[in-house]
């Protein structure tokens, strides 16, 4: 994957998780600075989600550690056990807000 399409998906990607929190019904403030995108739950605990051009991949740091999804067949997988981001993203946050969130 080039650079310019790596960007692009990664791109993509933060949109739909800031889509997803500005018209979802939770309480989790999302920020945007350049590719680093800031969850911010009511408990003061965050979600850090970026993207890493270097190695092509998206990184999240999140309470109960830190991930790396490759972009791999259609969909940014964890390099580790394979889960797909919004789903890890999902699970990540509703362990951290306390309610279910889904993206």
């Amino acid at each position: 994957m080039t650079e310019s399409e790596f960007n692009k998906l990664a791109d993509e990607t933060l949109a739909r998780i800031e889509h997803s929190i500005d018209n979802g019904d939770t309480d989790i403030d999302c920020e945007m600075n350049g590719g680093v995108m800031e969850l911010s739950f009511e408990n003061g605990s965050k979600i850090i989600v970026n993207r890493q051009t270097a190695t092509r991949e998206i990184w999240v740091a999140a309470k109960s550690g830190g991930y790396h999804f490759l972009w791999r067949d259609g969909a940014w997988h964890d390099t580790k056990d394979g889960l797909e981001l919004f789903e890890a993203l999902g699970r990540y946050a509703s362990e951290q807000a306390g309610e279910q969130i889904s993206f």
